[in-house]
């Protein structure tokens, strides 16, 4: 269950992003992707240095895809 921005039922998995000196945390979510890897990917918005940027992240874990017979 979520809540806002935040898990009420698990801890929750955040990467933190710095650029030109501005921080600020992303909610990282568990995604299965197409090619089969599992891992974590997060999307938001910031300011730094007085200009908005997107962020994406992703995160995915080593030796999770299946492999092919």
């Amino acid at each position: 269950m979520r809540n806002g921005d935040y898990c009420m039922t698990e801890e929750v998995n955040m990467a933190t992003i710095q650029l030109i000196g501005e921080k600020q945390n992303f909610i990282l979510d568990k995604k299965d992707f197409k090619t089969g890897s599992r891992g974590y990917y997060g999307v938001g918005k910031m300011v730094a240095g007085g200009k908005k940027y997107q962020i994406n992240v992703q995160i995915v874990e080593i030796g999770s895809k299946p492999k092919e017979k």
